[in-house]
């Protein structure tokens, strides 16, 4: 293929836990305090890379976040050994050391902003690392995220990489879980769409009362200018304030896009017409598919229970998509039923595939969290670091590696064991070699 849109799965790290960290994820917040399971997190998440591997498309591996996060607690004061580090904090603030255990950076979707060749001025894939500003255990993510994708995609004839947003209310950035893009065909110039759920510095918007908007209108319009974009390439759109106060906390859990199909709740955005005009202006000459899904077939709290738009809408053949669903999606009877009706609507969509992302779901992540989206070309993809490509050999490593440093179970007690903190770093400094990353962890410089 000539150009083509691959997806970056994170790897889901050794300290995955459910601490209930995120205030207005309804599925985080449900199933705080029960046991995790490490292992089974890792290995769902390799499976759902090798499964879309196996579907012929392009599936990438990106690391996770170095986690006990000990420079964090030691510049917040905790002292002495990394051991009695951990020993303070959890005494002193279980909660904080919960925080700097996260292993949500497996939520890839938030990582950053990609915008493709064919959007930005200079013709270069462009990435800027999420701020996250709104939770405390993903603002301290954007650092390394950087050296992270700055090593997977080095080669700067083809990659531009950007800093973060500063850090701050006013530029809240939540990545590419409120972001997404249109186009006829991956190669051709298409239209991004930025969806934000309030305005900073304008107070007479609608903004949500019950739950943060992470997204700030100003964030978006700030990346759209660092990726040279511009009014042809760029839309904003307000998402629905009454969704995000019913747990629509990114826009990817109401609404998702590819190519000249935009597939979203009826109460997905605060003036569908007008954002639907402004695509259609952008984009007259595509054959565009709007699928809109009624409240009365499918209601929100159906669709965030399932994850119905946290799924993945992929190319397997020209006019031919399949949607990756979590199986949750099939539990949820209004959802399984409007599913088998969509297969029988006359749109690209063909296919479902339901994927077992349990652990990830349990923390408020579906499909479409665990993945970031590059749309490149084959000159584009020669240069991304081959050593992150998903292929039969390194599926094979990477649960192998898993098995040798994972636990089966991990409660938020067991965060504040030395022991862990040893068993992860060790597992990420195997990793950045199996990877070929070079040394991207404090621990490693």
């Amino acid at each position: 293929m000539v150009q083509f849109e691959a997806n970056f799965d994170g790897l889901v790290g050794p300290t995955h836990n459910y601490a209930g960290l995120s205030y207005g994820n309804v599925a985080s917040q449900s199933n705080a305090q029960d046991a995790s399971s490490p292992k089974q997190a890792a290995k769902q998440g390799l499976q759902k890379m090798k499964a879309l591997s196996d579907l012929g498309l392009v599936q990438g591996v990106l690391a996770p976040q170095e986690r006990p996060d000990i420079q964090t607690l030691r510049r917040l004061g905790f002292t002495g050994s990394d051991a009695q580090v951990l020993e303070k904090a959890f005494r002193e603030d279980p909660v904080l050391l919960a925080a700097c255990c996260s292993a949500s950076s497996m939520w890839t979707a938030n990582a950053a902003t990609v915008s493709p060749g064919a959007d930005t001025l200079d013709g270069r894939i462009h990435f800027t690392p999420a701020n996250l500003t709104n939770k405390f255990h993903r603002s301290i993510e954007h650092e390394v995220t950087g050296r992270i994708l700055g090593r997977v995609f080095a080669d700067d004839r083809y990659f531009c990489h950007h800093a973060a947003l500063p850090a701050n209310e006013y530029f809240g950035d939540e990545g590419a879980a409120n972001h997404t893009r249109l186009c006829a065909d991956y190669g051709q110039a298409g239209v991004e769409l930025f969806v934000y759920g309030r305005s900073a510095f304008d107070q007479s918007r609608p903004a949500p009362r019950r739950y943060p908007a992470r997204q700030t209108l100003e964030a978006s319009r700030a990346v759209a200018r660092l990726h040279g974009l511009n009014d042809d390439t760029a839309i904003f759109i307000a998402q629905n304030p009454e969704v995000i106060d019913q747990g629509v906390f990114h826009n990817d859990v109401i609404a998702v896009g590819n190519q000249n199909v935009l597939f979203y709740h009826q109460q997905a955005f605060l003036d569908t017409h007008a954002a639907l005009d402004d695509i259609r202006r952008k984009l007259p000459e595509t054959e565009l598919h709007f699928i809109e899904v009624p409240t009365a077939e499918v209601p929100v709290l159906d669709a965030v229970k399932s994850y119905l738009f946290n799924t993945q809408i992929v190319t397997l053949r020209p006019g031919h998509m399949a949607i990756i669903a979590p199986s949750e999606c099939a539990d949820t009877p209004s959802v399984k039923a409007y599913l088998d009706k969509l297969l029988t609507l006359n749109t690209p969509i063909r296919e479902v595939h339901f994927m077992d992302v349990k652990q990830s779901m349990r923390n408020g992540g579906g499909p479409a969290c665990l993945r970031l989206r590059v749309a490149m070309t084959a000159a584009e993809h020669a240069a991304t670091n081959p050593a992150c490509l998903m292929n039969e050999a390194l599926f094979g490593r990477l649960n192998q590696w898993v098995d040798r440093h994972y636990r089966d179970s991990l409660s938020l007690n067991d965060l504040r064991d030395p022991a862990l903190l040893l068993e992860s770093r060790s597992a990420l400094d195997e990793l950045t070699q199996i990877l070929q990353l070079g040394s991207v962890y404090p621990f490693q410089r």
